[in-house]
């Protein structure tokens, strides 16, 4: 199959990575496309999905779906896709923010912010380089990706 044109990214926090890992792997059928201290992702290609586990306290995350979310995205298969974001959020009046060339969740990316009408907050971006030579420790998790 080939991958897709864009797809939905879910960030979710979870208290323990490895539970996580095991679960979601067996629920999508695919093993992480992506491991580090803290973090995984998957590359779903049925439904098209970016599955981003966070690993953050047990407290943080709570039960449920209380605390899961992270943030949301849409991983985008190119530059231009993501300039066309930003430019419908412009012409929309929407207030976005700009992340050109950066280092998050250890790959270089270009993207650009929205916040819904409640404050969650989505990422549209494509991934430039995904694994880049002086990716960001585990500590700037959070930081690039909340």
């Amino acid at each position: 199959m080939p991958e897709p044109s864009s797809r939905v990214q879910l960030a979710l926090n979870v208290a323990d990575l490895e539970a996580s890992v095991a679960f979601y792997s067996t629920m999508f059928g695919v093993p992480p496309h992506k491991r580090r201290p803290g973090y995984a992702n998957f590359e779903v290609a049925e439904p098209p999905l970016k599955l981003v586990l966070i690993e953050t306290g047990a407290r943080e995350r709570g039960t449920g779906t209380t605390g899961a979310l992270n943030h949301l995205g849409v991983e985008v298969a190119s530059l231009e896709a993501v300039e066309s974001a930003r430019e419908r959020f412009r012409d929309a009046g929407l207030a976005a923010f700009d992340e050109r060339d950066t280092t998050c969740c250890w790959a270089r990316q270009d993207k650009v912010w929205v916040e819904d009408p409640h404050g969650a907050g989505w990422e549209f971006y494509t991934v430039t380089d995904d694994d880049p030579a002086d990716p960001r420790p585990a500590s700037a998790v959070e930081a690039c990706c909340s």
